[in-house]
This record gives C-alpha cells, sequence and structure tokens, in this order.
C-alpha cells in the first residue's frame, strides 16, 4: 500500500498529563492518516474522567495492566489487565480506577482528531466543558 508505514513510538513519545492522569500518546492522527489516534494511559488510584458522551469517535480500550471500572450507558464493570472495551459513538460512559494501584490502558479513538482537545486541554482544564463541545465531547458532569 502506498500509504502504509511502521510507527514505534516508545518511551520519547509524547506525554500529556491531564487532570492527574498521563497519556502518552501511540498513534497520532497524523501518523494513521486521520485514521485513528491512540495513546497510553496510567490511571493513578481514585482517577479517570466524568461521565461523557463522543458524538463523532467510537473509543476502544485495552488493559495493559491493573484494573479500571468501566460505566457504559447503564451497565458498570471492573475489567482486569487483558481485557478489551469498546463504546460506540453516541454512549455515555466514563472509567475509574477504583483499586490502590496505578493501572495502565491503551485507549483508541477512530477517527482522529480528538487527540487536537487533549492536547488543549493539557495546557489548560479550566474550560473542559467548552472545549470538548469544540470537538464534540458533552460531559455530563
Amino acid at each position: 500500500m502506498s500509504n502504509s508505514k511502521i510507527v514505534a513510538s516508545g518511551d520519547d513519545a509524547p506525554i500529556l498529563r491531564l487532570v492527574g492522569d498521563d497519556y502518552r500518546v501511540r498513534i497520532s492522527g497524523d501518523e494513521s492518516n486521520g485514521r485513528s489516534f491512540v495513546f497510553e494511559a496510567v490511571i493513578p488510584p481514585d482517577m479517570g474522567p466524568p461521565p461523557h458522551i463522543q458524538t463523532r469517535e467510537e473509543e476502544a480500550f485495552y488493559i495493559l495492566e491493573g484494573e479500571i471500572t468501566f460505566s457504559i450507558g447503564s451497565e458498570a464493570r471492573r475489567v482486569s489487565a487483558g481485557s478489551f472495551v469498546h463504546v460506540p459513538r453516541g454512549v455515555v460512559h466514563s472509567f475509574k480506577n477504583e483499586t490502590s494501584e496505578p493501572a495502565k490502558v491503551l485507549i483508541w479513538f477512530s477517527p482522529a482528531g480528538i487527540e487536537k482537545m487533549f492536547e488543549r486541554l493539557a495546557e489548560s482544564f479550566d474550560n473542559f466543558i467548552e472545549v470538548g463541545e469544540e470537538y464534540g465531547v458533552k460531559y455530563l458532569a
């Protein structure tokens, strides 16, 4: 394929720090020709985003280490390393590390574009509701 490439984002990949969580970019929208954005998140105990809806992207999670509790629609479930979770666009969801140890998660978004929101929020989280709305994310908290 003419647009295929290997992306090897190592430990020197950019890190976005948001509300106590560290997000290391693994595949940017530019690297995937806009198809997806992937980052690796380290979620400390008692951390995770408030309930929200993405209106533009599908979102998926692969738990690398630890346990995370997901609330998707009306269902809540704690999942552990090796679990995969998919959230279709338009579905209210949140996740939280309810354990005493950090968790590590790969998070995919498709299509890409939402990474620009995370970059802005890493600079200042003060107006996260308004910034989210610009990128089709509705925070419910």
